[in-house]
């Protein structure tokens, strides 16, 4: 059953990172909250899964024209000092004050995602 369970959720992941929505954040939580697996280790197992997804992913948005390239430049360059101030913080905080921030950013986010406003192109006629 554990190995139904990590091919589950391994392709939920893949599938939510395929378009674009951070399937990670599943993973991570499956890793830490069902295989008791330390939020550290379950990061950087993270991490790893993440390459191959994204090279897949990233070759068929290219495929089909969906990049822009001059966005995604800056992007990359802040996002490479963001993953490096990130990668210090979670070796560096305490597991417990670790575990925190990351329920308050997902509680964060879903509350911004549940109360927030329509975008008049996300409204259906």
């Amino acid at each position: 059953m554990e190995l139904m369970g990590a091919v589950l959720a391994g392709a939920a992941a893949g599938l939510l990172s395929g378009w674009g929505l951070g399937g990670g954040t599943l993973l991570l939580l499956w890793l830490s909250v069902f295989c008791g697996m330390d939020q550290v280790t379950a990061q950087g197992v993270n991490l790893l899964y993440f390459l191959p997804c994204a090279a897949v992913a990233a070759a068929g948005h290219l495929r089909r024209g969906l990049l822009d390239k001059k966005a995604a430049l800056p992007a990359i360059g802040a996002g490479l000092l963001g993953v490096a101030l990130g990668a210090w913080g979670a070796t560096a905080l305490p597991m417990d004050l670790l575990r925190r921030i990351y329920g308050l950013f997902l509680l964060g986010m879903g509350l911004m995602e549940l109360f927030r406003r329509k975008a008049p192109e996300d409204r259906k006629p």
